[in-house]
């Protein structure tokens, strides 16, 4: 058995900016992370400011031919909160490349990680807002995103 570090983390009412900033740091230590609900973190502000915020990045556009390099934008749960972490690591360095590569998130709880315990960090926790908030979930779905089907 290998001595793999692994840290399984539930996304649920965690602040996504400080979650991601937590994981980053995990990353980084060596960490193998595991990200399950990455529907239910929320962004911090006013509803309408935060979807009109994402809906921003889909209008930008490129001189470049978008179907060769666009500019990727993250519409689904998963992809936004991977595009906050990542943008807390040093990407353009190899460990920061290596850290992203350890990282895995998951809209939900796949049935291959039921029973597991997961962790919730305390000072990402939706308590700690005073202002209102906006589920990832939300702002998937104003960008075009299907979600679940259940």
């Amino acid at each position: 058995m290998s001595g793999e570090k692994v840290l399984f983390v539930d996304a649920s009412n965690q602040i996504l900016g400080r979650l991601a900033s937590i994981v980053a740091k995990k990353l980084l230590e060596g960490y193998k992370v595991v990200i399950v609900n990455s529907e239910k973190a929320v962004l911090s502000g006013d509803r309408v400011r935060v979807i009109e915020g994402y809906k921003i990045i889909l209008k930008a556009k490129t001189h470049r031919n978008p179907e060769k390099s666009g500019i990727h934008r993250p519409r689904t749960p998963a992809t936004i909160l991977k595009r906050a972490i990542k943008r807390m690591l040093p990407y353009d360095q190899p460990k920061g490349r290596e850290a992203l590569r350890r990282l895995r998130i998951y809209v939900g709880v796949p049935k291959s990680l039921i029973g597991k315990e997961f962790v919730r960090f305390e000072e990402a926790d939706v308590s700690r807002l005073k202002q209102r908030y906006v589920y990832v979930s939300e702002v998937a779905k104003a960008l075009g995103w299907r979600g679940l089907n259940e």
